[in-house]
């Protein structure tokens, strides 16, 4: 245990800012519960998710706005999901910034959507810097103080270690079920 979180400590920083990147709210939850631990610094954590995560979402809204044609084939499969990030960027506008980086789902295909639908670039890198800073700090310090909660409930499964991979697959599994009941209405 003590080597993965040693490495955790040497790759965490790498790890986070390469997740980050992608919006995962995981490696946020996952930083925040090491800067608990001590394995990480939680100002560096805090600073490298938001700058990752607002580098992020501007690149997907770049290509969204201007490599339409490019990134068209990949979303074939995913109409349903765009159709429902455009109602939610019609239906409230500038929240709908700081509302996807909460959906997960859809995190993507918000900034995109707002790409196709030539949204002010300027405008939304300055909405995008207040909604990374918001997601990253609401998560992180969720988890940060969290910590002593998430760690004791995972020592008392250290001899059944099975128990909470199987109970974070379920929570997994409701949540995908329950969005994908939700996104269908």
């Amino acid at each position: 245990m003590e080597d993965i979180l040693t490495s955790l400590e040497t790759w965490g920083y790498l790890a986070l800012a390469f997740f980050s990147f992608g919006g995962s709210l995981l490696v946020v939850v996952g930083a925040g519960l090491l800067s608990y631990m001590g394995y990480m610094n939680p100002y560096y954590s805090i600073i490298i998710a938001m700058l990752f995560n607002y580098i992020g979402d501007m690149f997907l809204f770049y290509l969204g706005k201007y490599h339409k044609r490019d990134i068209h084939q990949y979303f074939k499969r995913h109409k349903r999901k765009i159709a429902l990030s455009t109602l939610i960027m019609r239906k409230y506008g500038v929240w709908a910034i700081f509302i996807q980086k909460f959906l997960y789902g859809i995190k993507t295909l918000v900034p995109i959507s707002m790409g196709l639908s030539k949204y002010d670039f300027k405008k939304f890198g300055f909405y995008n810097i207040f909604a990374s800073a918001l997601f990253v700090i609401v998560i992180f310090f969720a988890s940060y103080f969290a910590g002593e909660t998430i760690k004791s409930f995972f020592e008392a499964f250290r001899s059944y270690p099975y128990i909470p991979i199987l109970f974070l697959v379920a929570v997994v599994a409701l949540i995908w079920y329950l969005m994908g009941n939700l996104t269908k209405k």
